[in-house]
């Protein structure tokens, strides 16, 4: 990645930082998720939609503390914002974490805005307004604007990673930001299904696109994958992947199995409805706790 900021030791990161990479994938492939079906999917699909674009804003809520948490001092978080010594906004282009503080702080706005649609659709008639200026054109290009945000929210912890000096994440740089990304999806997926079911939401129909959807974004993510542990067993550090981290690997790969064996209706009879989806998100975290700490050890 050429001008990119590297890292010149390691950045010792903590559980906070996990849950960003977490909950900020949620948040990101949820809002995705939400922009194509208000697009391209049925009118009964839009209830999900709506639950897609609250899911998202929630998600996002808490990775705002875990950043500041994981910094220690929360000056340093809105120093990424703001240049007090110059009295203007504080933006490096050069700077992966400068980047990724200013997509998490716009891509907040339109996931705000679209849950205050999203909720008003839902019969909040105090929010008539920001329902009514989500249709049509204009909901469409904002939503579309968003997702782009989101997109870049969910995979950008990747490239974070990649962009850094640390073997791994370095040996793996070209393919990490597609693999958190697709891994975003299939998470953000699999919870829109379990939350659809809680919730009664979903008809039938949605749940199969749905299911469908989660299993085409699982297979990138296994191909994905299988690219990562290829490129890092050419560079001689897979060893650090492995090893001790054994149970981990079975949580991620039951995780990937998850939306190719629960979702067919032989299983889903022999199985707990929400069985699958709580799987693929053990799989999510459990690929994050894998890729971060992993070299770190």
């Amino acid at each position: 990645m050429i001008g990119a900021e590297h890292y010149v030791a390691p950045p010792l990161w903590e559980w906070w930082i996990l849950g960003y990479f977490f909950f900020g994938g949620l948040a990101g492939g949820s809002y995705a998720i939400g922009t194509i079906i208000r697009l391209v999917g049925a009118p009964s699909d839009q209830r999900i939609a709506r639950l897609a674009f609250i899911v998202s804003f929630l998600a996002l809520l808490p990775c705002p503390i875990f950043l500041i948490a994981d910094l220690g001092e929360p000056l340093r978080f809105i120093n990424m914002l703001w240049n007090a010594s110059e009295g203007g906004p504080s933006f490096k282009a050069w700077s992966p974490m400068s980047l990724g503080s200013w997509a998490l702080l716009l891509f907040g706005i339109f996931s705000f805005v679209s849950f205050l649609g999203a909720v008003a659709e839902s019969g909040t008639r105090a929010l008539d307004p920001f329902a009514r200026l989500l249709r049509g054109t204009v909901g469409a290009v904002w939503n579309i604007i968003g997702t782009a945000l989101g997109l870049f929210v969910a995979g950008y912890t990747g490239v974070l990673l990649a962009v850094s000096n640390q073997p791994v994440w370095s040996d793996a740089a070209w393919v990490l930001g597609g693999l958190f990304l697709a891994s975003a999806l299939t998470g953000s997926a699999a919870l829109l299904m379990a939350l659809g079911h809680w919730r009664r939401s979903v008809d039938a129909g949605t749940a199969i696109r749905l299911e469908a959807a989660d299993r085409n974004f699982a297979i990138l993510e296994a191909i994905l994958l299988v690219l990562f542990l290829v490129s890092v067993a050419l560079a001689g550090t897979i060893g650090k992947v492995l090893g001790i981290w054994l149970l981990l690997w079975i949580v991620v790969l039951l995780g990937l199995a998850s939306p190719l064996v629960f979702s067919r209706f032989d299983a889903a009879r022999r199985w707990p409805p929400l069985a699958g989806p709580v799987m693929a998100l053990l799989g999510v975290l459990a690929l994050r706790a894998l890729v971060i700490f992993g070299p770190q050890v």
